[in-house]
């Protein structure tokens, strides 16, 4: 029985020794963050090794579309939409595929990023974008499949594909200017409807000064040609809280029009209830 238990646990130890080992990955996945500008670039793949082997022609067939690089999809995902060759790319995530050739590549950004390798079936329709690129020759051997971003400027950056002796560079404009200068107007034409109401809120949950919370809710309220149902009804709570029960429920009224015009039930209750209550 003794001897039964001992190699038992014999062989337990020696499985969780081998639940333990690690070891390196052929093809190490790897993700890059880049700023361009004010966009958020972010690059997420595995990167094989030529291990003596020749690669473009050979390993990666000419003429054939490719995973551009090993395992699960090579990804990239912009925050603002970019131009790429005079067209537009939505920002957002996608798989990058290509179809290297002799004298220039074809390269795709596909809206599907949950392939294991190229998509069985090929849905043109998903093809967010398509440019081509010229590759280059190196003067060096890149060891490790390589994708970077180079070049960059406050309007562009490069998105460069690197392995054996060549890489192809794909540009892509950013749009900083823009960006930049809606972030400009936004904050020196000073406060917005939301921040207003924000402020308010604050004054009223912390117990502030009320009179101020009054004031900026109204702001908030006369900024927003839609006349929301919990900014009006924001400020019927405050104008009880000042004592003006009266002006509350004229406020709550038109916050329970705009709550049943919204199907909103809970704050249709809410403002039945708070008028009945400052009726008495």
């Amino acid at each position: 029985m003794r001897k039964i238990i001992f190699t038992l646990t014999v062989l337990l130890a020696n499985l969780t020794i081998q639940s333990q080992i690690k070891t390196p990955q052929p093809s190490p996945k790897a993700v890059v963050n880049q700023v361009v500008g004010l966009t958020d670039v972010e690059l997420d793949y595995s990167r094989p090794a030529m291990k003596g082997r020749t690669i473009f022609g050979d390993l990666v067939p000419f003429n054939k579309m490719w995973r551009t690089g090993a395992n699960a999809n090579t990804t990239v995902s912009f925050s603002e939409d970019v131009v790429i060759d005079g067209k537009t790319l939505k920002k957002g995530k996608y798989a990058l595929y290509t179809n290297p050739k002799v004298d220039s590549w074809d390269v795709y950004f596909y809206t599907t990023t949950d392939n294991w390798g190229t998509p069985e079936n090929w849905e043109d329709s998903k093809v967010a974008l398509k440019t081509t690129a010229k590759p280059e020759m190196l003067n060096r051997a890149v060891e490790s499949f390589t994708i970077g971003i180079n070049n960059i400027t406050n309007d562009s950056g490069v998105l460069e594909i690197s392995w054996e002796k060549t890489v192809v560079p794909v540009k892509f404009e950013v749009p900083t200017a823009k960006t930049a200068m809606a972030s400009i107007d936004k904050v020196l034409a000073g406060p917005s409807s939301n921040d207003y109401f924000s402020a308010a809120q604050y004054y009223y949950q912390s117990n502030g000064d009320m009179k101020k919370a009054l004031e900026y809710v109204t702001k908030a309220i006369d900024m927003n040609k839609d006349k929301p149902f919990w900014m009006t009804r924001q400020k019927s709570l405050i104008q009880a809280k000042l004592g003006d029960k009266k002006g509350a429920i004229e406020t709550a009224k038109i916050s329970l029009a705009a709550a049943q015009s919204a199907k909103n039930q809970d704050y249709v209750k809410m403002n039945q209830e708070s008028i009945a209550e400052w009726s008495k």
